[in-house]
């Protein structure tokens, strides 16, 4: 997987992550499995341990599915419905053995032996497969949603302009307006225009930038500010103040 698709992965994964609901979903999940205590937790941990065992559980390996599920499916997305879930459950089951078995030892002190392993790791990809069907079955293919709601904003394009939005850029009364497919001058203000780019998911840098999150392909540091490049090589600064927002969106180290 390329940057942009890891970078990609990781926006998804975060904007995920900092929703309360998600939180609140996997907190209800573990409180569920600290009552009920399968696998003998019930008695070897008492209340809250269990409880942090399980939320430490349930958000490794949601994160691992996710993972897989974000890499794996863009490379079997053109394949049958059986293949993406063998494919993606392969890979969370592997994914998820060795953060399970860590856990187990840092809580248990639990490493299984030898003639434990085949009964494990037939749990484990058992798990994963269920895990991957649940994906599978509740999440849409990513071009679905955009598909049914394109930019407003590419309307005031000519019909061979409109393609995924790069970026805007002001420029005095008008604003820049570059897709895949060429750019174009138009007479609208740049906040307005970035209103008009919704759903794209994108970062205003710059007073005079806006760009789509899935169009950068790099990002540098210059001096306290930065550069990013985007899929069509043009070059937009990102002013100081901006620098923070780029990072949190995993395009420059934090």
């Amino acid at each position: 997987m390329n940057d942009t698709q890891s970078q990609s992965a990781l926006r998804e994964w975060r904007t995920l992550v900092t929703r309360p609901v998600t939180w609140v979903v996997m907190a209800s999940i573990a409180a569920l499995l600290t009552i009920i205590g399968p696998f003998e937790t019930l008695t070897r941990l008492s209340l809250a341990p269990r409880f942090a065992y399980w939320l430490a559980m349930v958000v490794l390996t949601y994160s691992v599915g996710f993972a897989a599920n974000a890499i794996v499916r863009r490379w079997v997305s053109g394949q049958n419905v059986v293949i993406r879930v063998l494919s993606v459950g392969l890979a969370t089951g592997l994914g998820i053995t060795p953060v399970v078995t860590a856990l187990n030892y840092l809580t248990f002190g639990y490493i299984p032996g030898p003639d434990d392993w085949p009964l494990i790791l037939v749990q484990f990809f058992a798990t994963a497969l269920i895990v991957t069907i649940i994906f599978e079955v509740l999440t849409p293919p990513a071009s679905e949603a955009t598909e049914q709601r394109p930019p407003a904003l590419l309307d005031r394009l000519p019909l061979e302009k409109r393609g995924p939005l790069l970026s805007l850029s002001s420029e005095d009364h008008y604003t820049r307006i570059r897709t895949a497919k060429g750019e174009e001058m138009v007479l609208i203000r740049l906040a307005d225009a970035i209103r008009e780019a919704a759903p794209t998911p994108g970062l205003q840098v710059h007073r005079s930038h806006w760009i789509a999150l899935a169009a950068v392909n790099a990002a540098r540091r210059d001096g306290d500010r930065a550069i990013v490049t985007l899929s069509d090589t043009s070059e937009i600064p990102v002013s100081r103040a901006n620098v923070p927002a780029i990072k949190e969106a995993g395009l420059l180290p934090r």
